[in-house]
């Protein structure tokens, strides 16, 4: 039992050797869940660095006069090293600004060209629709004509038809009359030839 537990606490003990940044990644997250209810310490983003302003009143001031200690040359070094500071500040702030407006700049180009794009892409994809919609009602109104046109050749052609059997039947209705005509005059002009007949007879 106390070799189990010595040989554990060697293992606990071993040093782990650090190979890649996957290894180091690892170890901490192993080190991190080891106590989860430990809070994590998130730091917080490095502040933006402001330089006091220049003095209004400047005090120790140098001059061209005799009788300047040995001392007043390290007040006018550090003076000269804060003046350094402050203008190398103004600078980098001023490169900065610089920086992040051409950023800014180059983002909102980017921007109205992306929406350029899609407006000229959305003109072309209506104007494409609306152009099909044109077409297919334009397809509907021809088959629609050419359906009323064939349907009025076939009730042309019906009533053509009909027209010829109502030529026909008048044409045998009057040959009918006719020939009854000619019966009637043909019996009627034989009656009068035997009346004729019987008559001379008498006498």
């Amino acid at each position: 039992m106390s070799n189990k537990i010595t040989s554990d606490s060697d293992e606990e003990k071993k040093p782990v050797l650090i190979k890649n940044a996957t290894d180091l990644q690892r170890l901490k997250l192993e080190k991190l869940m080891k106590n989860p209810d430990k809070p994590v310490v998130i730091p917080d983003p490095p502040k933006s660095k402001n330089l006091p302003p220049p003095p209004d009143f400047v005090r120790n001031v140098m001059g061209s006069s005799a009788g300047a200690g040995s001392g007043e040359f390290h007040v006018y070094r550090h003076l000269r090293r804060k003046e350094y500071a402050r203008q190398r500040f103004i600078q980098e702030k001023s490169e900065k600004e610089k920086l992040d407006e051409e950023y800014h700049k180059k983002i909102e180009d980017n921007r109205r060209a992306a929406e350029e794009r899609t407006a000229k892409k959305r003109a072309k994809r209506l104007k494409k629709k609306r152009n099909a919609k044109i077409k297919e009602k334009r397809n509907k109104t021809e088959n629609k004509e050419a359906a009323s046109s064939q349907s009025d050749v076939s009730s042309d052609n019906d009533n053509e038809s009909n027209g010829n059997i109502q030529d026909c039947d008048g044409t045998d209705k009057q040959k009918n009359e006719d020939i009854g005509s000619s019966k009637f005059e043909h019996n009627s002009r034989n009656k009068s030839e035997n009346i004729e007949q019987k008559s001379s007879e008498d006498i």
